[in-house]
């Protein structure tokens, strides 16, 4: 599930950025083999992900500060994708106090920006659960944090459109105003990478039917309003799969669905969800 050594030079990173050469603070207050509990706990109503990526963190930042056993043991009591009310603990972590107080921050930051988003995006699942659409991610990603963002995605209960530029064609806008029109950008395409599928993003009914002559495979219709997208669903015929895109929230998703798109786009899932809020706390030192 997890890129192990880009995961590994992430955490890295962060702890250069956080932690430095050391945690002064917790120098001067903690002793240095105190060993101590500590509870990660829920404090809203949420979709949990991320718990992988934390357990991983601590062992990184126990290499970190050459502190074997820094984390004795890491029991978490709810898995990725489950629903965790307020109030509950998901998960309780024994070590070095030092290695507990030290990673705290990154921790909770990475924990809460995943769940955050694998809430979110079960948000706008539930509004559509009924219907065959599909809710898609995109590549409005934090840099350097894509595949942990398009995994909550998916504990969310969304789908992942393509990971970045160099595994699917998108024709969009810019490549379409290069190549001087929606019909030459397709036939292109499809001359260089006929064994992938060609998405194309159009404007107009008319770029639309323009499209499927050329041969495109998806079409994404961009900015559409509820009238145009029903009349494309009616042109497309199954000629095509139909991607709605542009302007999507919570209150226009089923109304969207329902035109009979087959996918559904929302940058919103990883570009502005907001973090959740959990907390970790020292419970008993021993």
């Amino acid at each position: 599930m997890m890129y192990y050594s880009l995961v590994d030079e992430l955490f890295k990173l962060a702890i250069l950025e956080d932690i430095g050469h050391g945690d002064i603070t917790s120098e001067i207050v903690v002793p240095k083999d105190c060993v101590a509990f500590a509870e990660i706990i829920c404090k809203e109503n949420l979709v949990l992900a991320g718990i992988p990526f934390i357990k991983r963190f601590f062992t990184i930042l126990s290499s970190y500060f050459n502190i074997q056993n820094g984390i004795l043991s890491f029991d978490e009591y709810y898995s990725d994708g489950s629903f965790v009310e307020k109030g509950s603990i998901i998960a309780v972590l024994k070590g070095n106090a030092r290695i507990l107080l030290a990673g705290e921050r990154i921790a909770l930051n990475l924990l809460q920006r995943l769940s955050g988003i694998a809430t979110f995006t079960k948000e706008f699942v539930e509004r559509i659960k009924d219907l065959r659409v599909k809710i898609l991610d995109t590549r409005k990603t934090s840099p350097g944090l894509r595949f942990m963002e398009k995994y909550a995605v998916r504990v969310g209960g969304g789908y992942n459109h393509r990971f970045a530029l160099y595994d699917a064609v998108l024709i969009k806008d810019n490549h379409i105003k290069i190549a001087g029109s929606v019909k030459e950008a397709v036939l292109k395409a499809k001359s260089s990478y006929g064994y992938h599928k060609i998405e194309v993003e159009v404007k107009s009914i008319e770029e639309l039917e323009e499209a499927i002559m050329a041969g495109a495979d998806i079409v994404m219709l961009d900015n559409m309003d509820i009238e145009e997208m029903k009349k494309a669903v009616k042109i497309a015929k199954g000629r095509v799969l139909l991607e709605a895109s542009g302007g999507v929230n919570l209150e226009n998703v089923r109304q969207i669905a329902l035109t009979g798109v087959d996918f559904i786009s929302i940058g919103a899932l990883t570009h502005s969800a907001k973090a959740v809020d959990i907390s970790m706390k020292i419970k008993e030192v021993l």
